[in-house]
């Protein structure tokens, strides 16, 4: 079987598009060997194991968000720079979400020391900039509005917020009302 041209980053490539389209738990050595037209063993070459593939499927996420966040928030503070941030990650779990969940995924010290997570956490606080926080304060607000904008883009792109009702609020509405809050609360953050 021919494998001219296999490289890691395009076994990482072919699996994050995989992940998108069938979901990263449905991404597997045998599959990608398929796309690919090699033998699995093929692929031990360039990656260690399936692990290994998932870990490098969010380190491509992690990449590729932290250069759309650093676009994003460019240029805005406040609640523009909120919804900068969040809206980043919204979209982003909708058109990628075998990545999205790569992104969500734990990893070791060495590994997350290499990755862009820092540099995630570096734009959450210039995207806080705006709120005069204190640096003790900065962490926990980058921890809150993680969790809250996480939370709220795998709600809404598992499709949880549609609850089946004609008259359900739309997410954006409510998407706007979560701005608005985070916006009001970082306002009269006050440090304990």
């Amino acid at each position: 079987m021919p494998r001219q041209g296999l490289t890691t980053g395009r076994v990482t490539a072919a699996a994050a598009d995989l992940a998108d389209d069938v979901g990263l738990e449905q991404v597997t050595l045998t599959a990608l060997a398929k796309h690919f037209e090699v033998a699995t063993p093929s692929l031990y070459t360039h990656v260690r194991s399936q692990a290994d593939v998932r870990t490098g499927v969010a380190l491509l996420a992690l990449a590729e968000t932290a250069d759309l966040v650093a676009a994003a928030i460019a240029g805005v503070s406040g609640r523009a720079a909120l919804a900068a941030l969040g809206g980043v990650w919204r979209t982003y779990a909708v058109e990628h979400p075998g990545r999205y969940a790569a992104s969500r995924l734990p990893l070791d010290a060495e590994t997350a020391a290499a990755s862009a997570g820092r540099r995630h956490a570096d734009l959450s606080r210039a995207a806080l900039r705006g709120y005069r926080l204190s640096s003790a304060d900065e962490v926990h607000a980058v921890r809150f509005l993680g969790a809250t904008f996480h939370g709220y883009a795998a709600l809404d792109a598992a499709g949880a917020f549609g609850h089946g009702a004609a008259d359900a609020p739309a997410s954006d509405e409510s998407w706007e009302r979560v701005l608005d809050g985070l916006d009001a609360i970082l306002r009269s953050w006050e440090a304990r």
